[in-house]
């Protein structure tokens, strides 16, 4: 058993669906979260009679409470598995992402969500598609797929051919990457998903956002070319480097923020807590 914590999530918005689960619902059945009163003869169900409502009643009717019925919902997690994803200093950034899919499955599994994965490098990677479903070992079955796994350069045209399969679904995307490759045209994949609650998640390693602390020759390879080139740090480089990497988050923030999302950056690992709170506040 990984020993990976669970997170909690909650959607800002109701589920509709009939299915028994955890989340806010929109409709009305056996719930916990009272919505009004009915007459009896409307609503022919005596269990739910509540009998102050009805002697208080000025028509002298029989009244029962209606409730709203908590929903599932199918929760997919998209994950980038490009060649970049496949750099880091002390571990890949593939490996974060399936340290993510471990607790992501504790999490729905307790609450008895589906869940279901793709993934995408320049194309579709339908040898790592995983249909959604309930199950207590579907994060760490997911985990060993995207760790045996390599890719190829990635891009926008990839996360299109993968999440054409939940175009007009409701529920709850994860999208994993590095974000690495030219955004344009990521905007209609997003469109792609506009039924969906869609939770970005960016997945940086700190070398990549960090220069080195000291000046010298430093060694640099393009993990998605392979090509290589040897530098000088300096102080000027260094800041250069850390402005880059602030302009990359600023046009990420700005992107999905004109989508109403919000991003959830990991950084060497993945923690569960933040993405606890994370949805605390989108949901708040």
């Amino acid at each position: 058993m990984s020993e990976h914590r669970e997170f909690h999530y909650r959607l800002p918005q109701r589920i509709g669906g009939w299915r028994p689960g955890s989340h806010r619902g929109s409709s009305l059945g056996a719930g916990q979260e009272f919505v009004s009163h009915m007459r009896l003869y409307d609503r022919p169900d005596p269990r739910r009679l509540d009998l102050r409502a009805s002697l208080r009643n000025i028509q002298q009717e029989w009244l029962v409470r209606v409730n709203r019925q908590q929903a599932s919902i199918a929760v997919h997690v998209v994950v980038d598995v490009s060649t970049s994803m496949s750099f880091g200093s002390r571990r890949s950034k593939l490996d974060v992402a399936a340290e993510f899919v471990e607790a992501l499955g504790q999490s729905t599994f307790k609450v008895g969500d589906a869940l279901g994965m793709l993934a995408f490098d320049s194309s579709e990677r339908t040898d790592l598609f995983v249909p959604a479903m309930v199950s207590r070992g579907m994060g760490e079955t997911m985990a060993a797929l995207l760790r045996s796994t390599g890719g190829t350069g990635g891009d926008v045209t990839g996360l299109v051919d993968a999440i054409q399969h939940l175009a007009g679904r409701k529920g709850l995307v994860f999208l994993v990457s590095d974000f690495h490759w030219p955004l344009a045209g990521l905007n209609i994949a997003l469109d792609s998903l506009s039924q969906s609650f869609v939770v970005p998640v960016v997945v940086w390693d700190t070398a990549e956002i960090r220069p080195p602390a000291h000046d010298g020759l430093a060694q640099l390879r393009d993990v998605e070319s392979g090509a290589q080139r040897t530098l000088w740090m300096r102080a000027r480089m260094r800041e250069r480097w850390v402005q880059a990497a602030a302009v990359r988050r600023a046009e990420l923030d700005q992107l999905f923020a004109m989508r109403a999302m919000r991003p959830f950056y990991v950084t060497d690992r993945f923690d569960s807590e933040a993405m606890s709170q994370y949805f605390f506040e989108v949901a708040a």
